[in-house]
């Protein structure tokens, strides 16, 4: 993420707003700290994929490398053993 002082953005006001327009996210500072963020504008969410898009934008995910439902070749409900999350874990350390 790019930095900017306040004098700075004011004098190029223009020049941050295209690049932020661009996706770029900009950091405005005041004496060294920072202040303010410029960031582009939330894309209206669809029904599908709206967390994973946000944890996209944000810069902590990766997009998928490939398309398509991983599950598609599945039929019906995947199924899951009975138990809470760190004993399935668990059982899956321990078959290794």
């Amino acid at each position: 993420m790019a930095a900017v002082g306040i004098r700075a953005l004011k004098n190029n006001l223009s020049r941050y707003v295209r690049r932020v327009e661009r996706g770029e996210r900009i950091s405005v500072t005041a004496h060294g700290r920072v202040v303010a963020e410029l960031v582009p504008p939330k894309k209206k969410r669809s029904l599908r994929g709206t967390r994973l898009d946000e944890l996209i934008a944000r810069g902590i995910a990766r997009p998928p490398l490939e398309k398509g439902d991983p599950f598609e070749h599945v039929n019906g409900p995947a199924l899951v053993p009975p138990g809470t999350v760190a004993w399935l874990i668990e059982t899956d350390r321990d078959e290794r």
